[in-house]
């Protein structure tokens, strides 16, 4: 196993035990966004929001 697999190991790891908080997380940097930018890119904001959470199932 190389370096880069025991890190990716660990992260997987990390991510699945905090999915929960990392979610949350991504919810509020969205949710953030979306008031600095006057609700304008809500669309695009939700879709990134949804998109990382599907990453984040994936590790």
């Amino acid at each position: 196993m190389g370096l880069f697999d025991s890190a990716k190991d660990k992260i997987s790891d990390l991510a699945g035990d905090n999915q929960d908080k990392i979610e949350d997380g991504v919810d509020q940097a969205g949710d953030a966004i979306d008031d600095k930018t006057g609700g304008k890119y809500s669309d695009k904001i939700d879709s990134g929001q949804d998109a990382a959470k599907d990453k984040l199932g994936d590790l």
